[in-house]
Parts: structure tokens; C-alpha cells; sequence
């Protein structure tokens, strides 16, 4: 066996891609994995953007030609960390060359392109080729060790779901236009960027897909000041600035069904004055309930219905220990990790996966069921809310 570095190809030289070049480089620093691994390449649209991004983020070599990094000899793994209207081609191109895929959330920007990649990640698994998603949240410590709770069957059958995604960026009407409020780019607003991570989490952790939504969606604010993107996010135009139009939600509100029989209720929304990034969730069932905000992210709120009335209430799990996922290759307990955390540890995931022929999770077939239901909800919210059944299920 090969004992040389996995080569990563960064696609993407904005936020997502800083992210993913901190991790790559952070995760074999800290977990024993089976093979090394190097951010080798970074591409972007702009070639001297590129050149000044790879030296931030610590890149050795820059190209503005994708094509031609994603099948380069000495490229195992391309990272797509671009907007949305871009995925399909890229990944579509990737898998063909043989390389393993890490692509960012949500897989695609319609159904159809993420039915796609899912039918092409499916047949390049047969030669070997791992690909996943990177629903990032995923690998928060407390939200894993929710997961083991509910599979032991410590909160019972689930009856209700309620997920929250809340950030005000927007919240000023003269916050500055940018790509994320166009559709042909982002193919959604709040919904398929902060939405479908509710979505994936409440799927992921009750182990039961959405099965239809009742939906509706807002824009608030229908123009924006058109400025240099480098503004950033919070960032605040001149009102007399030229205004582009917004073709994207602003905040998205639905309930839900689930397979198993829950009920699940959803906000995502960019304009809930005073939150910066509250991401929650809560699930109760006939025996616990979990209770999860990521403003406390290294603490998970269990209940445990079946204790004697007068010990029952809502306690505080501090999820550092060594026993906790994920955090034994950390700090000592009471340490807690940090946003940045989530993207090493998906990249452990996926680089034992590449090393021992498995599968990792978000698969694009999961991915794609989280799609599903962003179309559903879309298609609910044009017809006055009517319940919309989500339906197939690719995996």
C-alpha cells in the first residue's frame, strides 16, 4: 500500500474554501489517520485571486482552470467549495476521472442536477471512488452524541421535531447584494443554505426521512445595493448605491411529516434580528427528548422521561469527555472545540473512508433526499402552502 499523501484539489477560493484548507491541514495533526493527507491545489475563477488566496490559505500551487486540476495525475481528492450553480459540472467531472469528491451543501441547486451526481457518485462507488456531501454539522460532538441517545432508544418513539436556523446578516435592507441572494447561483435563499441543514440534522438524527412540508417563503427585502462582494457578510452599502433585485427567499417557515410518524416544524431565516447563527434543534419522544443550540455547542440538553417525577427536568451534558465523539483527539475535558472543529473531523471521516474502501456519510444519495425535500418545499410555498408529499427516495 501506497504510504505517499492523499493530494487535495480545493475548488474555491472564498469563506468554504479557507474552511476546508484549515482542515485539511489541521486533521492530520490531531487524529491518527491512515494515510496522509495535503491541501496540494487551489483553484479559483481569477487567477491572481487564486495566487493570493493559496498563499493565505497556506496552498502551495494556484490555477484559475478547474478542468484542469480535477484530472491531474497527482490529484486524489477534488474539495468543491464554489457556489452552487457550479457543483454538477465539477463533481460530474471529478467522478469521471476517478477522484473522491467532497462536496459542500446543498449538493446542487435543483433536484435533477443532485438525481445526477447521486446516480454518478453510485457508479463511480464501484471502482472505488468515495464521494460525500459536506453537511458539516454533522460532526458537532454534542449532535453525534444525540444520535447515539436516540438510536439507544433513550428518548423512544419520536413524536416531534422542531428545528431552528436563525441569522440576521440581512436584517439591514441596505446590507449589500451578493451572490447568495441570486437564484441562477445559490438556487435557494435561507432555505437551501442554513435551511438544509435542519433538514439533514432532524433526518439524520431520527433516522427518518421527511415524507412531505407545508411551506411558505418571504422575501423581505426585494433590492440590495449592488457592491464589491469583498464587503463580506454584515457588510453595509450606501442607500443612494444602484440596487439589484433579490431572487431569493429571504426566510423560509414549514412543517413536516416523517416517515416514523413525527411532526416536524422548520424555520431558516436570515432576518431574525438579533441572532447571529442560533442553529437548534429539539426532538421529544414518549421517553426523553433532546434539546441541541449550537450558541452552546460543546453542551447537549437531555431529558429522561422515565426517572422518578421529582429527578425529571431538562440537565446539561458537557460533551468534552474522552468517551464523547470525536473528542478524545482534543483538549482535555472542559476544553471546548469551536466551529472550525466540524470540517477536521469530516475530514477524518472521509479519509478513512478513501483509505478503507467504506462509505461516508452524507452519501449524495442522502444529500439528494435533502434536495427532495428543499423541492418540495418550494413547490409547497408556490401553491399557497399546499402539503406537497416528498417523493422517492434515492437511497
Amino acid at each position: 500500500m501506497t504510504t505517499a499523501p492523499l493530494r487535495v484539489a480545493i475548488i474555491g477560493t472564498g469563506f468554504m474554501g479557507r474552511m476546508h484548507a484549515h482542515a485539511w491541514r489541521t486533521a492530520p495533526r490531531f487524529f491518527d489517520l491512515p494515510r496522509g493527507v495535503e491541501a496540494a491545489l487551489l483553484a479559483g475563477s481569477d487567477a491572481s485571486r487564486a495566487v493570493t488566496a493559496a498563499a493565505a490559505f497556506g496552498v502551495p500551487e494556484s490555477t484559475d482552470d478547474w478542468r484542469s486540476a480535477v484530472t491531474r495525475d497527482d490529484i486524489d481528492i477534488v474539495d468543491i467549495c464554489t457556489p452552487g450553480d457550479t457543483h454538477v459540472e465539477i463533481a460530474l467531472a471529478a467522478l469521471a476521472a476517478g477522484k473522491h469528491v467532497l462536496c459542500e451543501k446543498p449538493l446542487a441547486n435543483d433536484l435533477a442536477d443532485a438525481e445526477r451526481m447521486a446516480a454518478e457518485a453510485e457508479s463511480a462507488a464501484t471502482r472505488g471512488v468515495v464521494s460525500m456531501c459536506g453537511f458539516s454539522y454533522r460532526r458537532t460532538p454534542a449532535l453525534s452524541l444525540a444520535r447515539r441517545l436516540i438510536e439507544q432508544g433513550r428518548v423512544g418513539e419520536v413524536r416531534h421535531v422542531r428545528a431552528q436556523y436563525l441569522q440576521d446578516w440581512l436584517s439591514d435592507p441596505d446590507a449589500p447584494f451578493t451572490w447568495r441572494l441570486d437564484r441562477t447561483r445559490a438556487g435557494s435563499g435561507a432555505l437551501g443554505d442554513i435551511g438544509a441543514h435542519s433538514i439533514d440534522t432532524a433526518q439524520w438524527l431520527t433516522g427518518s426521512d421527511i415524507t412531505g412540508v407545508s411551506a411558505m417563503l418571504r422575501t423581505f427585502v426585494p433590492s440590495r445595493p449592488h457592491l464589491d462582494e469583498r464587503v463580506g457578510l454584515g457588510g453595509r452599502g450606501s442607500a443612494d448605491a444602484p440596487r439589484q433585485e433579490v431572487t431569493v427567499d429571504d426566510a423560509a417557515a414549514f412543517t413536516a411529516t416523517f416517515a416514523d410518524g413525527a411532526l416536524g416544524v422548520f424555520e431558516a431565516t436570515r432576518m431574525a434580528t438579533g441572532h447571529r447563527n442560533s442553529n437548534r434543534i429539539e426532538i421529544n419522544g414518549d421517553r426523553g427528548a433532546i434539546s441541541f443550540d449550537f450558541a452552546d455547542m460543546n453542551g447537549l440538553r437531555f431529558y429522561d422521561a422515565t426517572l422518578p417525577a421529582g429527578e425529571q427536568g431538562f440537565r446539561r451534558i458537557e460533551v468534552t469527555e474522552p468517551e464523547h465523539p470525536y473528542a478524545d483527539a482534543w483538549w482535555p475535558a472542559g476544553h471546548g472545540l469551536g466551529y472550525e472543529h466540524l470540517f477536521s473531523h469530516q475530514v477524518v471521516d472521509f479519509v478513512r473512508a478513501v483509505v478503507d474502501g467504506g462509505t461516508v456519510h452524507p452519501t449524495f444519495a442522502e444529500a439528494t433526499q435533502v434536495q427532495r425535500v428543499l423541492d418540495a418545499v418550494d413547490r409547497s410555498a408556490a401553491e399557497q402552502s399546499r402539503y406537497i408529499p416528498v417523493e422517492g427516495d434515492p437511497r
